[in-house]
């Protein structure tokens, strides 16, 4: 009888000391979890604070392709690895008030001659194609041409009878860039990718 009791206490005292054990397991096992998500979250945060950084659209010169207040993100390094191409919709200072930020679309690239006929671009004499333009949006002045210099790009607003641009204060030059537009995060309704053809991609 004594050894009967003897021996389930022991199997009881190893089915405690089993239970203990799955939990020490459990509870480093969610201690891992909760580390790698944190560092993933960390992750995250930097990559979205050092390499794209969310501004918001004021106004209508990007519509519709980019509606006022829509935000957007910017891939501030895009540029580091690749250069600035025609189409390309970027931010950069206002070159007459750098604490001011402007969203436009690349239309010239530097040593291209740049003229408007009619509210026409043309690149190097070529009428240049615009798909992302709406005529109701589109105006009719001319600008005479210009011969970009060396790091200046020719800007537009895709609603040109809206926008401040090239047009008006001339061409931008490339220690103004500071971004690429990518990525409309909000509303949720617009959310998806900024592409050269004036479209959002979802």
């Amino acid at each position: 009888m004594t050894d009967e009791l003897h021996s389930g206490s022991r199997l009881g005292l190893l089915g405690r000391r089993g239970q203990g054990a799955r939990r020490a397991a459990a509870s480093l096992l969610s201690i891992t979890w909760l580390r790698e998500l944190l560092t993933a979250s960390l992750l995250a945060v930097v990559i979205i604070a050092f390499l794209y950084q969310p501004v918001k659209v004021e106004g209508t010169s990007m519509a519709p392709g980019l509606e006022d207040q829509e935000r957007v993100f910017i891939n501030k390094f895009a540029y580091h690895f690749r250069p600035i191409e025609r189409g390309d919709i970027i931010v950069f200072r206002y070159p007459r008030d750098l604490s001011k930020s402007f969203i436009k679309r690349v239309v010239g690239l530097p040593g291209e001659t740049i003229e408007i006929r009619a509210g026409r671009v043309y690149v190097n004499g070529v009428r240049l194609q615009e798909g992302y333009l709406q005529e109701q949006s589109s105006e009719r002045q001319s600008s005479p041409p210009l011969t970009l210099p060396p790091d200046h790009f020719y800007v537009l607003g895709d609603h040109r009878s809206s926008s401040n641009d090239s047009r008006s204060w001339g061409p931008v030059h490339r220690r103004y860039i500071y971004g690429k537009a990518v990525f409309v995060y909000w509303p949720l309704g617009r959310m998806g990718s900024v592409t050269r053809s004036g479209e959002i991609t979802r």
